[in-house]
């Protein structure tokens, strides 16, 4: 392993919950060693990107209803392919050259994952999105 990558694997979080076993398909494997620290170490940046975007989108966020807010961070992750591309690009960032290769075998299948994981991530932590928005 080179140094970036020894680095990269060094700063991620262990997750004692994230448990990988040998029946559990290679996607999910893929998602409890790989994705799931990734997201979590990653979680203050993908925090502040979905601030921007709420901010940078007239502030409309912050006017809505709980039920709201949550299909609001829903259809931003999955829908508006600009800003999902740029939290794929937070997340893929962060890979190790072996996980990377690992990744391209199925890589529409795992940035299904990828997304659903930070949607859900992003709505547990709706009530950081209380105070004024940032301008």
């Amino acid at each position: 392993m080179n140094d970036r990558s020894t680095e990269l694997l060094r700063f991620r979080p262990l997750l004692p919950n994230a448990r990988v076993t040998e029946e559990m398909s290679l996607d999910e494997q893929f998602q409890n060693a790989t994705l799931r620290p990734i997201i979590k170490f990653q979680n203050n940046l993908l925090v502040a990107a979905f601030r921007n975007y709420a901010n940078k989108h007239k502030n409309s966020f912050y006017e809505l209803t709980l039920p709201k807010r949550l299909e609001y961070i829903e259809h931003a992750v999955q829908k508006d392919m600009k800003f999902r591309n740029s939290l794929k690009g937070m997340i893929i960032g962060q890979f190790t050259v072996e996980e990377y290769e690992a990744y391209i075998q199925n890589s529409s299948a795992l940035n299904k994952r990828m997304m659903n994981m930070v949607v859900e991530r992003i709505k547990d932590q709706v009530q950081l999105f209380e105070l004024a928005p940032l301008v």
